[in-house]
C-alpha cells in the first residue's frame, strides 16, 4: 500500500479556462446530484426541493416540494428518487422518478448531514445512527429487513460489485458488507475523514477529508492499493467517475481528476464554486453550492483541456 505527498505534484487552473454549456438557477443552495436514466436530479434548500434536469435539452422540467433539507446524498433505484431529510426528525422521502411526485415520506433518516444513502438490487441501504446501525430498507414497504453493525461513525454507503462499501467518517477506514447476507466481509484502510466514495476502474474510491487525499480500494482483493494527495482538505466536497476517470469537487476547487488507471493526478482546477457533482448524459453537472446553481460541462472538452497547456484564465 503506497500513500502520497502532502501536496498535489501539479499546477492548479482556473476554472475559468472551461467552458459551461449551461447555468441553472435552482436555490438559495444547490447540493446532491443524482444521475437517472434520462435526467439529473439536484438538492435544493430556499426551497427544499429536488429539481429534475432533462439533459437534452438543458432545461429543469419539475421541482419537486420537500418537508425537510435533502441533506445527505441521493440515490435512484426501483424507478424512484431516494432522498435523506435533516430537520427536527431526520426522514427519507422517496419521489417517483417518472412522474416527479413524492410518494412517501418514511420515518427513518440519515445518521447525520454529509451522509448518504444507496440502493442494491433488493435493498435501499442507509445508517441510521452515529453508532453505526446500516438500515436495509424493504423499497415496496419501507420497513427496515434487517441492521448491519459497521464501525460507529461510519455515514456513506455505496453499492458496487455485490458489496456496500461504507465509509468511516469518523475513522480511517471503508468496511465492505455483503449485499445479500448483510455480513461484514472486509475492512480496509484509507486516508483520514473518510466520506464520500465512488466506484469505477476496478476499485471503490474515498474522497478524504481530514487531509483531502483520496484512497484506491481494489473490488477484488477488498485491500488499499493506494493513497495520493489532492490538497483540498475539508468538509462538505463530492466524487464521482467517469471518462476511465475519478473526479472530485470541494469549495474554491471546484474540480480535480485522477486517472482511473495510473491513480495519478492530472489536472486540478480553482475557483469560485463547487462542493457535488455527477457524471452523465457526456457531461459533468457541478453545482456551486453557494450560488444555488448547476452548471454542466462536457466531459470530453474538460478533459481535452486538461491535456492542453492552461491558459491563465
Amino acid at each position: 500500500m503506497a500513500f502520497g505527498d502532502a501536496a498535489p505534484p501539479i499546477v492548479p487552473r482556473s476554472i475559468g479556462e472551461l467552458q459551461i454549456t449551461a447555468t441553472l438557477h435552482l436555490g438559495k443552495t444547490a447540493d446532491w446530484v443524482a444521475i437517472a436514466p434520462d435526467a439529473i436530479w439536484v438538492g435544493s434548500t430556499g426551497p427544499y426541493a429536488v429539481h429534475k434536469i432533462d439533459p437534452k435539452t438543458n432545461t429543469r422540467i419539475a421541482t419537486v416540494r420537500l418537508p425537510g433539507e435533502p441533506c445527505a446524498g441521493l440515490a435512484t433505484g426501483f424507478g424512484s428518487l431516494w432522498i435523506p431529510l435533516c430537520g427536527r426528525t431526520h426522514r427519507l422521502a422517496q419521489v417517483d422518478l417518472e412522474s416527479s411526485k413524492l410518494l412517501k415520506v418514511l420515518k427513518i433518516g440519515p445518521a447525520a448531514a454529509e451522509g448518504g444513502v444507496t440502493t442494491s438490487p433488493d435493498s435501499v441501504w442507509l445508517v441510521t445512527n452515529k453508532n453505526g446501525s446500516l438500515a436495509r430498507i424493504d423499497p415496496a414497504t419501507g420497513t427496515v429487513r434487517q441492521t448491519v453493525r459497521v464501525p460507529p461513525g461510519s455515514y456513506n454507503p455505496l453499492y458496487s460489485d455485490g458489496q456496500i462499501w461504507v465509509t468511516r467518517a469518523d475513522g480511517s477506514q471503508i468496511t465492505a458488507v455483503d449485499a445479500v447476507t448483510g455480513a461484514v466481509s472486509a475492512t480496509a484502510q484509507t486516508g483520514p475523514g473518510p466520506r464520500f466514495l465512488t466506484a469505477g476502474a476496478g476499485a471503490v474510491w474515498t474522497l478524504n477529508q481530514g487531509d483531502g487525499s483520496l484512497t484506491r480500494v481494489d473490488l477484488r482483493t477488498k485491500e488499499t492499493t493506494k493513497t495520493i494527495a489532492l490538497g483540498t482538505p475539508g468538509h462538505g466536497g463530492d466524487i464521482s467517475f467517469g471518462g476511465g476517470m475519478v473526479w472530485t469537487t470541494v469549495w474554491k476547487t471546484p474540480l480535480s481528476v485522477v486517472d482511473g488507471d495510473s491513480v495519478t493526478l492530472l489536472c486540478q482546477w480553482q475557483g469560485p464554486g463547487g462542493d457535488s457533482l455527477g457524471i452523465g448524459g457526456g457531461a459533468i453537472w457541478l453545482t456551486d453550492y453557494r450560488a444555488g446553481t448547476v452548471s454542466r460541462f462536457e466531459l470530453e472538452d474538460v478533459l481535452a483541456h486538461c491535456r492542453r497547456p492552461s491558459t491563465g484564465r
